[in-house]
């Protein structure tokens, strides 16, 4: 009988095929208490069978394809880090000394100690990275019970057949994910994860229409069942009748043609209708995703989120050179052009280590981004000089986050000139750099004039500006559905910073979810937006939306949405 299951879209397109099943992830785990005297000899096999994994991910790195997308390389690194991250590593020996717990229910018990901090994270993308700590910790269980590896299960399914074949699982690893052969999945669908979480990284590159967030669906479907996974619309269809199968093989069609007309627009500068020429960019997570960027023709990264450096490695920060040739790299793979690297946004609700504080009520609204960073001003000033010294190498644009007041501002200038002093005080190069400011916070966007006497540009994060105006956490579900980036008061916000950017001659850009929507591309247009950054994914597809539009024309239309109390009912697709 066919039946629909709904979650969330994560990578556009179709993809029919049989349905490999691999949802049995979790390994059941015994709770056996140890004699004292068998306490070394634990620890000895947890350290051989974390020894394993270890060796296990780095012969896939040295393995890795030349084709493999990039953010399976960052993963599997985030994959390694976690396993040896000490804060996980003593509190699994603690359980195993003193409790005297066997080594899988040591491993599981602090898998729950540090999940519950994950949960309380306020920052989506951060949450989403317990799915990792998890994989991690699974994989050890594995070796520790001695049960194959999730892809070596399914890949003689995969290997004995000649139909497509689509992947349902609980949750896949980056190293799972890795194993699978590039052309043996056609699509992928997972009980959990979020836009953000690594399948739905890794599935936006590899260009494979993906569902996750799809609850039961491991439970629902069985294996060789015919699946049809809809990209676009966020659905599962199971068991679909051959009028359905039909029905989607034709918009499978007409996808692959549609994909291959958008490639034909890599290159094709994005001027409307009536001459605006617009900026396309694209948001990127390190410096190998500059390829991807330049593939799609972005004219530069109008955000790097340079967190990633920060992150999984207990609390031992990089240091000056490691950001310095990190960002380098950045900055040489896009040749001269520009690319703009945000400051560590990180803080109370995304702990670097285990300093977390507990008296944090509300952390979206604690120490975070740029006033972490004041009050560490010795990272600050480091990462301030790697930024500086890799302006020697390319256009690199430096993009503060979250600022709210003018006494940030002033320290943040303050800072910067101390950290140009220190280079010339060793007599080391550096360059010039743009200084541009995150508009995320409603009060940077009231007060958007003071902000244009002290920064070269504007970087609107629409994300947080909706989360913040509304009052809204995203994480929460009883209020998620509150979350709407086309609330009147939302738009006014972004309409306002950039008439206000435009009016000062000084660029404007939108790096959120808001630029990557096709559906809002003409309201942005509309509104005298020029510059759009996004996820290299989308570029092609909101090039396409720009090329078609006559901007000068869409001003009477944008005012008449900014106007309407319920914006959403406007914004149908519209020719003026």
């Amino acid at each position: 009988m066919t039946f629909v299951v709904q979650g969330l879209p994560v990578a556009r397109g179709i993809a029919i095929g049989r349905a490999v099943l691999v949802a049995s992830s979790r390994v059941e785990v015994v709770h056996d208490f140890i004699e004292p005297e068998q306490v070394l000899a634990e620890l000895a096999r947890l350290r051989t069978a974390r020894d394993a994994v270890a060796a296990e991910l780095q012969r896939m790195q040295r393995e890795m394809p030349k084709d493999a997308p990039p953010e399976l390389t960052a993963l599997l690194d985030v994959h390694l880090l976690l396993l040896q991250d000490e804060t996980i590593g003593a509190g699994v020996r603690q359980w195993i000394t003193q409790r005297h717990y066997n080594a899988e229910w040591a491993l599981v018990t602090q898998l729950e100690v540090l999940v519950r901090q994950f949960d309380e994270m306020q920052d989506e993308y951060l949450r989403e990275r317990k799915a990792d700590l998890e994989q991690v910790v699974e994989r050890v269980l594995r070796r520790l019970k001695g049960v194959a590896p999730l892809a070596a299960m399914a890949a003689p399914r995969a290997r004995a057949q000649d139909e497509p074949l689509v992947l349902v699982a609980h949750d896949l690893s980056p190293a799972d994910m890795l194993q699978f052969k590039k052309s043996v999945f056609a699509g992928f669908v997972t009980d959990v994860g979020g836009k953000t979480s690594h399948t739905a990284i890794v599935a936006r590159s590899m260009d494979i229409p993906a569902v996750v967030g799809a609850r039961a669906a491991s439970d629902l479907v069985r294996q060789d069942d015919w699946v049809i996974i809809d990209g676009d619309a966020g659905v599962m269809i199971v068991d679909p009748t051959p009028i359905i199968r039909d029905e989607y093989a034709y918009k499978q069609r007409q996808g692959e043609l549609e994909r291959g007309r958008l490639a034909r627009l890599a290159h094709t500068p994005a001027v409307t209708l009536d001459g605006e020429r617009v900026e396309l960019l694209a948001n990127i997570e390190q410096p190998d995703d500059a390829a991807a960027a330049l593939a799609v023709g972005a004219v530069g990264v109008g955000l790097f989120r340079s967190e990633f450096l920060f992150m999984g490695r207990s609390g031992k920060l990089p240091d000056e050179e490691e950001q310095y040739q990190a960002y380098r790299r950045a900055a040489e793979a896009m040749h001269g052009m520009p690319v703009t690297i945000r400051t560590i946004d990180i803080g109370a609700d995304k702990p670097l280590d285990d300093r977390r504080e507990s008296t944090h009520l509300n952390p979206a609204l604690g120490l975070r981004a740029i006033r972490w960073s004041l009050s560490e001003p010795a990272m600050f000033l480091t990462q301030l000089r790697a930024l500086l010294r890799a302006a020697a190498h390319g256009q690199v644009h430096i993009l503060i986050p979250m600022l709210a007041h003018a006494s940030e501002i002033r320290q943040t200038l303050e800072l910067l000139a101390q950290a140009r002093a220190q280079i010339d005080a060793r007599g080391q190069v550096h360059g010039a750099v743009k200084l541009g400011a995150m508009i995320e916070v409603p009060a940077a966007a009231l007060s958007v004039k003071m902000f244009l006497r002290h920064f070269d540009f504007l970087s609107i994060g629409t994300n947080d500006l909706t989360q913040y105006t509304l009052a809204i956490d995203r994480a929460d579900d009883a209020v998620a559905h509150l979350y709407d980036p086309l609330h009147p008061a939302v738009l006014q916000l972004v309409a306002g910073t950039i008439a206000a950017a435009r009016a000062q001659g000084k660029g404007v850009t939108v790096c959120g979810e808001m630029a990557g929507d096709p559906q809002m591309t003409r309201l942005l247009l509309g509104m005298g937006l020029r510059s759009f950054s996004m996820h290299p994914s989308q570029i092609l597809t909101v090039k396409q939306e720009l090329l078609r539009a006559d901007a000068g024309q869409l001003v009477p239309w944008a005012q008449a949405v900014l106007a309407s109390d319920e914006p959403a009912a406007l914004l149908a697709p519209h020719d003026p």
